[in-house]
């Protein structure tokens, strides 16, 4: 999977929890923030790139 869309997909993950009416929501969009998260660290690993941003949630 291309790391450019995982980014994506985290930071998109984060503000769909930021903007949640209900904490239900938010909780459901931070748990795919972590598990988007977990996929970029073991990409990265994989690529041998260096962490781009520390502490994804």
């Amino acid at each position: 999977m291309d790391l450019n869309y995982l980014l994506s997909r985290h930071q998109r993950a984060l503000m769909m929890a930021d903007a949640a009416d209900c904490g239900e929501a938010r909780l459901a969009h931070r748990g795919l923030a972590e598990c988007y998260a977990a996929r970029i660290r073991d990409l990265q690993q994989q690529l041998g790139a260096p962490a781009m941003l520390a502490g994804l949630a």
